[in-house]
């Protein structure tokens, strides 16, 4: 069993912030896999469904991003998992914008929500990062973070979160690398190379015609 959490804060007037991110990729990926409807339980809302064969619980904590591990901690002893059988997508301000990169263990990088979560399994859980890039200052981030995403910024979340959502059942296979390789390649796809001129026809000398 997988357990598939997204990070966010809850409420209307935070769906779209470059902080729930987390969010909106778990909510995309219950859409189109068609998980079950939701559920209110372990401090956030869940739904449950397979992704390559596997079962997996998708959990959307609700207790603001500072408090995420509380949700994340209960769900996880209630399934007797492992912190190696979690998997949490969230913000990374430390990559570009549209960038995705998988780790497992580590420190928090300053992200509240990832603190949180260690403090209540420890560290060795799988971390999807979206880069949603830094604003150039500390002062600035806090803003950045809770600010909504623009339209020129959603024509880079939007494809994306397409194939997060096309490539998912490779994380219920535990193809990590693979999940985050496929992702890469669409959207940095390799120009077409190009067809080498076909040769002309000899010349008589060419021919051996001399």
């Amino acid at each position: 069993m997988l357990l598939l959490v997204g990070l966010g804060n809850p409420g209307p007037q935070y769906a779209f912030n470059r902080h729930n991110i987390g969010f909106m990729a778990v909510d995309a990926i219950v859409h189109r896999h068609s998980f079950s409807p939701a559920r209110q339980r372990f401090q956030g809302i869940t739904h449950d469904g397979t992704l390559g064969g596997e079962k997996v619980i998708a959990l959307k904590p609700m207790t603001y991003m500072n408090e995420s591990g509380r949700s994340v901690g209960e769900a996880m002893r209630f399934f007797k998992l492992e912190p190696q059988d979690v998997v949490v997508i969230h913000d990374e301000l430390d990559l570009p914008a549209g960038k995705l990169r998988i780790k497992t263990g580590g420190g928090a990088g300053g992200h509240n929500g990832i603190k949180s979560i260690i403090q209540h399994i420890g560290e060795n859980f799988r971390r999807v990062r979206i880069g949603i890039g830094h604003p150039g200052a500390r002062d600035k981030v806090l803003n950045a973070v809770l600010g909504d995403f623009s339209k020129t910024e959603m024509k880079w979340v939007e494809p994306l979160l397409d194939i997060i959502v096309a490539e998912a059942p490779l994380l219920g296979e535990g193809r990590f690398n693979s999940f985050a390789n496929r992702i890469h390649l669409a959207l940095n796809p390799e120009p077409p190379k190009e067809a080498k001129p076909k040769p002309g026809p000899k010349s008589q000398k060419e021919n051996g015609d001399e």
